[in-house]
């Protein structure tokens, strides 16, 4: 497992995650589906007409109508064998609470998903956008049901945001030990924490990330559209009010960090940009267990 250091690998990386934005954003248009920049992409548009020189992927966010319809829109007009979408489902678990799409001629294996049969690719990653209710109380309670959706969707105890969590995280999935079981909380979960609508809601929030940003609130004015920005050689579709939403969340965003701050933030076990993760399966992922004892 590494950080991804080596300045060539991540240009590599990025001339194929632009390649995918650029897909991704013209499906959407061709669907009438709203999408946009978040995060580092965000950030890199608006200050670097590009990527941000570090960074190693580009995210979207999506109105919740929207996102829902893609993974339909995507399996019947896509190019599924190039760009494989994958979203947690009844019958699919990949470590995820929200949806990515894999470019299949590549390999970029994550440490908590080497054990799974499944695209290694490198990924875009898209998450939804909620309505948020109105009052506190009630947004403590969406909150609560996005942990409970997190925690048995993506089936992954979350280490790295304190001893009380994990521990309380490891019970409650040693308690429904079943797929079905777990299935049915966290779609009941997903219902309840989706359910204020986006187009009418003062607010919206992300809910579908990890504990840093999740019930992050935003002025639905700022996210009613997108706006596209020059970004390397094209345009890229950002939230009309991306300088609230950068603000709110990032700070001074047009202040590069401090220099150590600089890196890569993801961890991967194996990259490989020119050729596909089914060459490593057994070596890289899927490995046996029993061959290495």
């Amino acid at each position: 497992m590494n950080k991804i250091e080596d300045t060539e690998q991540i240009k590599r990386i990025q001339r194929v995650n632009l390649e995918m934005a650029n897909y991704f954003v013209s499906f959407c248009n061709e669907h009438d589906l709203l999408c946009y920049f978040c995060g580092g992409g965000c950030i890199g548009t608006v200050r670097n007409q590009g990527f941000i020189p570090w960074d190693d992927d580009l995210d979207f966010f999506m109105p919740r109508k929207d996102y829902e319809k893609l993974s339909d829109l995507w399996q019947v007009h896509a190019d599924v064998e190039k760009y494989p979408l994958m979203k947690p489902s009844k019958t699919f678990i990949d470590h995820n609470s929200f949806t990515t799409i894999r470019a299949a001629d590549t390999t970029f294996i994550k440490p908590y998903q080497q054990d799974l049969d499944m695209p290694h690719g490198l990924p875009i990653d898209i998450f939804p956008l909620d309505g948020a209710p109105d009052g506190k109380f009630k947004r403590k309670i969406q909150k609560l049901w996005a942990l409970v959706y997190a925690l048995f969707c993506s089936q992954v105890v979350p280490e790295k945001h304190g001893g009380i969590m994990a521990f309380g995280s490891k019970v409650l999935l040693k308690l429904i030990p079943t797929k079905k079981g777990r299935y049915r909380i966290w779609s009941f979960a997903s219902k309840q924490m989706s359910k204020y609508d986006f187009s009418t809601s003062e607010y919206v929030t992300e809910l579908c990330v990890g504990p840093r940003y999740m019930g992050n609130l935003y002025k639905r004015t700022d996210f009613e559209k997108a706006v596209y920005l020059p970004f390397e050689d094209t345009t890229m579709p950002v939230p009309i009010g991306y300088d609230h939403y950068l603000t709110q969340v990032f700070g001074n965003y047009m202040e590069l960090p401090d220099e150590k701050d600089r890196i890569s933030h993801h961890d991967a076990v194996f990259i490989d940009t020119e050729n596909t993760y089914k060459k490593y399966k057994g070596i890289y992922y899927c490995v046996d267990q029993s061959k290495e004892e």
